[in-house]
C-alpha cells in the first residue's frame, strides 16, 4: 500500500458489482461495498450487515475518528459565527450562548453521519478483510 493508493480488492462472490465512491458512500450513508444498502441503523449505529450484499460490517472500528473530524470542521465555523455576530450585532453574551448552543448540536449531527460513513468506507477500502471481505 504505497503512494495512498487503495490496495485492488480481491472479487468477491456475493457481490461482483463496482465499488461506489467514497462521496457516495459518505453522503448518502450506503454500503461501501455495493452502495445501495443503508448503512446506518438508527442516528449514528451502524448496521451488523448490509441487507443488500451482505457484508459484515460489524468489524468496522470507527473509533473516535468521525466526532474529531467533526470538531475540526465545526470549531472553525462556530468561531466564524461567534466573529461575525460579534462584527456585525454587538449582541450581549447571553445571545452568544444561546446561538450557539441552539445551532451546535444540529450542526454535529448533520457533520456526524457523513464523517462516520466516509471513516466506515475507507476502512472497507483499506482494510478490507477485518469487515467481511
Amino acid at each position: 500500500m504505497s503512494g495512498g493508493r487503495a490496495r485492488s480488492l480481491p472479487a468477491d462472490p456475493a457481490w461482483a458489482g463496482p465499488p461506489p465512491s467514497l462521496l457516495t458512500v459518505a453522503l448518502r450513508g450506503r454500503c461501501p461495498r455495493c452502495g445501495q444498502g443503508k448503512l446506518f441503523l438508527g442516528l449514528l449505529a451502524v448496521r451488523d450487515r448490509c441487507a443488500v450484499c451482505g457484508l459484515d460490517l460489524r468489524g468496522n472500528d470507527a473509533g473516535d475518528g468521525a466526532p474529531v473530524g467533526v470538531m475540526f470542521v465545526l470549531g472553525p465555523i462556530l468561531v466564524i459565527l461567534a466573529y461575525w455576530m460579534e462584527t456585525r450585532f454587538d449582541p450581549p453574551l447571553w445571545v452568544f450562548a444561546v446561538v450557539l448552543v441552539v445551532i451546535t448540536p444540529p450542526l454535529a449531527v448533520v457533520l456526524m453521519r457523513p464523517a462516520k460513513a466516509a471513516l466506515v468506507g475507507i476502512q472497507y477500502r483499506y482494510r478490507g478483510s477485518e469487515m467481511g471481505h
